[in-house]
């Protein structure tokens, strides 16, 4: 155990999990109101290649990561008044969204750059590591938290002010009336519409983040579809959480660590055809299982009682009377 659970490999994973929680988180917000965002491949991506314009022509990390969040803001218009006030389908928004993502950044990268594939350059800033060394000296925690970024602290943050935002706040309460009952919502004089797309827009900031952390935080470099399915597992995150932010961190830790134990069992010598499978191995069995606990929970009453031994219990006779 303790050759596999290595400083590495905790850094690594942390470093894994930062751009698919904020996504994941990004989801949530979505879900919340009542908007199934699929879109969140897209919107890294967006927020990736607009992290490495901004740094590189302003020649600051933070200019990158401005630059990034409000991209990926406006690219969200599209779902935020798509799905709302032209009440198109989410789905097929999101689908064509990532589609114009990757020709888009693919397109730019060749008009603004003159490059193709990947665009690096010694003038593109990248995010300073947070170096806290009584936190190194700790064991495991430590390992994964004393080196880095502060949009990885920023998530970790985020985590528990969207839960308290959510679960104790008046605004946090009336935005989960406007996703699970927006009927009754209007009648008591909230604006639907009006949550929705704040709600969209909010999480497009947050994956304007997770592309900064993506093209910024670790190899400051942009390469064509970098998100690399990412975005789809904070999708399934999402599902799995069931829209709890709490839920969907735990969810992108289990994902964020298979990524960093794939990258560590390439190093030991395995082809990396089959490593590279690892994260999205573990969420079809996260799905899988999911789907059987949901299945089971949903079972009605009488299937239960025949299935157990003893629990049926014959109907009464009919009243002849």
């Amino acid at each position: 155990m303790g050759e596999i659970i290595t400083p590495f490999l905790m850094q690594s994973a942390v470093q894994a999990i930062t751009p698919v929680l904020l996504a994941a988180l990004a989801g949530v917000l979505c879900g919340r109101v009542g908007v199934f965002n699929m879109a969140l491949e897209g919107q890294m991506l967006i927020g990736a290649f607009a992290a490495v314009v901004g740094s590189f022509y302003l020649g600051s990390a933070l200019g990158g990561i401005v630059v990034a969040v409000v991209a990926v803001v406006v690219f969200s218009l599209i779902l935020a008044y798509g799905a709302t006030v032209f009440r198109g389908d989410p789905v097929v928004i999101c689908i064509g969204m990532n589609l114009l993502a990757s020709g888009l950044t693919a397109y730019l990268l060749r008009q603004m750059f003159g490059v193709s594939g990947t665009f690096s350059d010694p003038a593109i800033v990248g995010l300073d590591k947070i170096r806290i060394a009584a936190l190194q000296a700790v064991p495991v925690i430590g390992w994964g938290f004393g080196r880095q970024t502060a949009i990885t602290w920023l998530a970790w943050i985020l985590v528990a002010v969207i839960a308290v935002f959510l679960f104790r706040t008046p605004i946090g309460l009336r935005l989960r009336g406007v996703g699970e009952q927006p009927d009754a919502a209007e009648t008591l004089g909230v604006n639907v519409t009006r949550y929705r797309i704040v709600a969209v827009l909010a999480g497009g900031a947050l994956c304007g983040l997770a592309g900064a952390q993506l093209s910024l935080g670790t190899v400051n470099i942009f390469s064509e579809d970098m998100s690399a399915g990412r975005g789809w597992i904070a999708v399934v995150a999402v599902m799995l959480s069931r829209d709890n932010p709490l839920y969907a961190a735990g969810a992108c830790v289990l994902f964020g660590f298979a990524d960093a134990l794939s990258i560590r069992l390439q190093s030991e010598g395995l082809p990396n055809q089959i490593t590279d499978m690892a994260p999205y191995v573990v969420t079809l069995a996260a799905l899988f299982i999911s789907h059987r606990r949901r299945t089971r929970s949903a079972a009605p009453s009488h299937e239960l009682a025949a299935a157990t031994p003893g629990g049926a219990s014959e109907a009464p006779p009919p009243d002849t009377r």
